[in-house]
């Protein structure tokens, strides 16, 4: 009778069946599924000002630089808005001589992204084969590379970069975790992460009100040959 006790028995039993604790069931009357937004047609100032307030930047004692990121910015918007970026964030970091990226509360982020943040810690040459994205609805995988060339100056290769991670830290941000840590440019501190996904599809289930969320893409390293998902990134 109480279909949302059904729908979390429902969810139990397929994570004792399958052991993915992404793939989940749920009863909801009132879902409408999200449409992906179009780039906002607001000006770079105002788009700017969004992205302030998910990202924090500080400069520590020891000139150390410390960036708190809750969500990752996709390339088109971070051309969009670059400069600004650049002026708020970038140029305060980049004459310190560490970092320190606290991705503990960031839950959300763009595929296109993760080339653009792990470029600013490796060289312009050679590129590196950052990561591959397979698509399944698609049937296609996407090769990600670092860039030649980026918006302001690299933070470079010698200097040490942390990345605080936390239980919560999903998806993208696991991504970039897991490809600076086996780069072996990056300390990774703090706890195990989620263990998300890189895409998730919610599927409506016949004629009702109940939905299973499904990963529908999976992103294979290619210097370990494995995933980040379901186990999450290790911390050091």
């Amino acid at each position: 009778p109480d279909p949302g006790t059904l729908a979390s028995v429902l969810t139990e039993g397929v994570k004792n069946t399958i052991g993915d604790s992404r793939v989940k069931v749920t009863y909801e009357p009132e879902y409408v599924p999200a449409v992906p937004p179009a780039m906002p047609d607001i000006p770079p100032e105002q788009l700017a000002g969004m992205i302030k307030a998910t990202v924090k930047v500080e400069v520590l004692d020891g000139n150390i630089a410390y960036l708190k990121i809750q969500h990752i910015i996709g390339e088109e918007m971070a051309q969009k808005v670059g400069p600004l970026l650049l002026e708020y964030i970038w140029d305060k970091v980049l004459p310190t001589s560490a970092m320190i990226l606290d991705f503990r509360s960031a839950v959300s982020g763009e595929l296109s992204g993760i080339p653009y943040i792990v470029s600013y810690y490796t060289d312009s040459e050679p590129l590196i084969h950052i990561d591959s994205v397979y698509d399944r609805p698609s049937d296609i995988t996407t090769e990600l590379w670092s860039m030649p060339t980026l918006l302001g100056k690299r933070y470079g290769t010698s200097k040490p970069l942390m990345i605080l991670t936390s239980k919560n830290t999903l998806g993208v941000a696991e991504d970039v975790a897991y490809c600076l840590k086996n780069l072996k440019r990056a300390t990774i501190v703090g706890e195990n992460t989620a263990g998300g996904t890189v895409k998730i599809d919610k599927i409506k289930v016949g004629d009702t009100d109940f939905y299973v969320s499904v990963p529908v893409a999976k992103s294979i390293n290619p210097i370990t040959g494995k995933s980040w998902e379901i186990d999450g990134v290790a911390p050091h």
